[in-house]
């Protein structure tokens, strides 16, 4: 606290001025009289408290008293250090993927508007901007002053359930940072201090992270399959906390109904797998986990099933290792000659032909190609938040040499910065190696990774797959107008020339045209089944000019509040004494 206007400190001798007025005022002598002696009764109270008297005789000095102080204190012109955010510019980095959602008595994405609400009071004029995470980030709000604009664009903010890529959204602040001197908060529920680029000295970063000790029990992976008669599923779980967990694990069907029911007991972080087998033949399967803990999202999963088994038909001329290894996962694998292939067009086929990729129906699996020289390469696998790699992690193999990747295909695994293995637009899986160049058979992720792919790609027939979050595709469909809805028969949107675009929260829809349809699964990407520990920090400093900026909140317009309300108490005390007294 202190004064802006010390100066005005001599008008303090006015209370003082009013206060020897009173010393010197004229006195009067207590008489006995013998008339008022039957009073004293009357008065007893009164005498009995004497502060109360004496407050009463001098009620008015000590009003005038107070006012007069209360004058000087505002013509000094108190005041109190008020935070506030420096810089020219405040850039808002806002998180929305499904963890935000997690949190005690409120979510962390709840608990960061309230925060980013407050920050706006102390903006003073600056322009912000908004920015929101995502596979494309949004730049909500750019250079905006309006205090209105900004407080409406915070309240309109919701959960996208995507992944955060983070990086992707700090690159997009720093293109609005330039040379201005400039804050930027990151709403987060965990960010390393690694990631953030501290090249320039003309930015403050401020780290707005969850709660801490956050619970959470998730299910990790769920898989289903059926061979026409039964279903079989396959559900994995973990345990993220230091606690025991009792809790309730339930199969529902497309109707909603319990198939199977079982308690389960998982200690301090323990991951689990369950089991279930001959379960009744459903379109669909979606597991549930009833538990107590600070993230529900990731408590529920769901899979589309076939209840038609597909065929794998293997080229003659692809490697021992990839026969045997699709003959292991699949009672239902030919191996044909490769001039055959284009006959089981009804099959999921594997080869390393690349006319192949314009010539079938259905989606395949080409293993290397045959029409490009493959080129040595050396670096360290790494692979997207692809549904192919549920179940199969690729870090630790090693690969030798690649070939050319295709143009306008999407990249989801890579070598370095070589693509390794790609999708086509039409659902085609393509992995740019020969099994020879690689010791991928050695790692249960070879057999693994071949049974998701088959299982993808037989999916396709009655299905359009599984997507993730605002995922855009493009899907095979006959031709008419397609839409896709809810659960609950609510129109979401329109597929239009084969793109769809994955609604945003996890669960089942169905894409239907007049004549025929579809369903499709989106799920939570694994980072999003993860709750990481809180972070807050703040890093660099901004001092514009080489002056601290200080915002001074005043205390003078509630002193003369005070001073009014003083007033009209001593009128009031004048009134009642008699004004000509």
């Amino acid at each position: 606290m202190g004064f802006s206007q010390i100066m005005f400190s001599w008008t303090a001798i006015i209370p003082v001025i009013v206060l020897l007025y009173y010393f010197f005022r004229k006195k009067y002598t207590d008489q006995t009289v013998s008339s008022t002696l039957f009073w004293s009764e009357i008065m007893q109270e009164t005498r009995v408290s004497p502060y109360l008297k004496h407050l009463q005789k001098n009620a008015l000095l000590y009003l005038q008293l107070l006012a007069l102080l209360l004058l000087v204190l505002a013509l000094m012109n108190p005041y109190m250090k008020k935070s506030t955010i420096a810089g020219a510019q405040t850039i808002f980095i806002v998180d929305t993927s499904a963890t935000m959602l997690a949190g005690k008595e409120q979510s962390t994405f709840d608990a960061h508007k309230k925060e980013m609400q407050s920050l706006v009071d102390q903006l003073e004029g600056r322009p912000v901007t908004l920015i929101t995470t995502g596979n494309t980030p949004q730049a909500v709000l750019q250079q905006e002053t309006n205090v209105k604009s900004i407080e409406k664009a915070i309240q309109d903010l919701q959960v996208t359930y995507e992944t955060a890529q983070m990086n992707k959204a700090l690159d997009v602040a720093q293109a609005f940072v330039g040379d201005t001197q400039t804050s930027i908060y990151v709403f987060t529920d965990s960010l390393d201090k690694k990631q953030l680029p501290m090249e320039k000295n003309s930015v403050k970063w401020l780290v707005y992270g969850s709660e801490k000790g956050l619970a959470n029990v998730a299910i990790t992976r769920f898989a289903a399959t059926t061979d026409g008669q039964s279903t079989m599923a396959l559900v994995q779980l973990q345990n993220d906390t230091d606690q025991k967990h009792e809790l309730t694990i339930a199969l529902e069907n497309s109707q909603g109904e319990v198939v199977i029911e079982e308690q389960v007991s998982l200690a301090e972080n323990e991951a689990t797998t369950k089991t279930f087998k001959d379960l009744p033949l459903m379109d669909t399967i979606t597991a549930n986990i009833n538990v107590e803990d600070d993230y529900v999202v990731d408590n529920k999963q769901s899979v589309v099933l076939q209840t038609a088994t597909s065929n794998i038909v293997v080229d003659q001329n692809m490697h021992q290792l990839i026969q045997k290894g699709f003959q292991s996962i699949s009672d239902h694998v030919k191996i044909v000659p490769s001039l055959q292939l284009a006959d089981n067009e009804n099959a999921t086929i594997v080869t390393n032909q690349t006319s192949l990729l314009q010539n079938m129906q259905r989606p395949l699996v080409l293993n290397g190609r045959d029409d490009v020289e493959k080129k040595e390469i050396n670096g360290e696998v790494k692979t997207t938040s692809d549904a192919l790699f549920a179940f199969s992690e690729l870090n630790d193999i090693y690969v030798s040499a690649l070939y050319p990747a295709f143009d306008g295909y999407k990249t989801i695994a890579t070598v370095g910065d070589k693509p390794f293995i790609q999708r086509s637009p039409q659902g085609d899986i393509i992995v740019l190696a020969d099994i020879a160049d690689t010791d991928w058979p050695l790692y249960p992720s070879f057999p693994l990774f071949l049974w998701s792919a088959t299982q993808q790609l037989s999916e396709s027939v009655g299905s359009l797959g599984i997507f993730v979050p605002n995922e855009q595709r493009s899907v095979a469909l006959a031709q008419g107008d397609w839409s896709v809805y809810s659960q609950d028969d609510e129109f979401l949107s329109t597929i239009t020339n084969g793109l769809i675009t994955a609604p945003m929260q996890p669960g089942i829809y169905t894409a239907r045209s007049s004549s025929e349809e579809k369903r499709l699964i989106v799920q939570l990407q694994a980072p999003e089944r993860v709750i990481e520990e809180g972070t807050s920090y703040t890093l660099g400093e901004l001092q514009p000019n080489g002056k601290e900026e200080v915002s001074k909140a005043s205390f003078v317009p509630w002193l003369i509040l005070i001073i009014l309300c003083l007033l009209v108490a001593e009128w009031e005390v004048q009134r009642r004494r008699g004004f000509t007294n």
